[in-house]
């Protein structure tokens, strides 16, 4: 039996789906206006940094699904450990680091080097960011809950999860053998969400 959606969980998943929805009636559009272009790109503005997460590949769907059920399955977890308002500014704030370390991958190489869309000249888009921090979160605040990994025949404890899909990402993000994802926006999410997590840690040291 799956869990209820707590609220705050559930207003970002519907957000999601709700853009989703435009998208596919406008995709030009939403695409010009809201994913994260380069900063070479005449496209490029600042809102962007935080619009493209909400955004999701137009000609598949399995982008948008697999984002969205992680988000409920550890955001879920998340919003009732934290309250909800601690869960949306977090994934908030991993969603303009992964971008903002996107950004900075690009600028190097030119414009649409690296995207989290099938277009491997495409902007990027997808809450993977955010996703991204939300499992680092879930590892780091629940760290023995085992978790079943498709094709791995037993379960895995959540912080060897999350290290080894870092690890993955980082791996593929410096050889760049998986074209047209944004892995080092992945691990921009998961830098910010620890460097949070550090930050809430130490004011609440000093408060103390």
């Amino acid at each position: 039996m799956f869990p209820a959606v707590p609220p705050a969980t559930r207003v970002l998943i519907l957000v999601n789906v709700a853009l989703y929805a435009l998208e596919l009636l406008a995709p030009n559009v939403m695409t010009g206006l809201f994913a994260l272009w380069p900063l070479g790109s005449s496209l490029f503005r600042p809102w962007q940094l935080l619009t493209y997460a909400f955004l999701h590949d137009p000609k598949t769907i399995l982008h948008i699904f697999l984002n969205m059920f992680a988000l409920y399955m550890f955001g879920g977890a998340l919003e009732r450990y934290w309250g909800g308002r601690r869960l949306v500014l977090f994934f908030l704030v991993c969603v303009l680091t992964a971008a903002l370390t996107q950004l900075a991958v690009q600028y190097p190489g030119g414009a649409g080097t690296l995207t989290d869309a099938a277009d491997v000249a495409g902007p990027v888009m997808g809450a993977s960011g955010g996703v991204f921090g939300v499992l680092l979160a879930f590892a780091w605040y629940f760290p023995r809950q085992r978790l079943f990994v498709i094709p791995i025949p037993i379960p895995l404890p959540a912080w060897l999860f999350v290290t080894l899909y870092g690890l993955i990402e980082l791996f593929f993000g410096v050889t760049g053998i998986e074209a047209g994802v944004a892995h080092f926006a992945h691990l921009g999410g998961m830098l910010g969400g620890a460097l949070c997590i550090l930050y809430w840690r130490a004011r609440h040291r000093f408060r103390s």
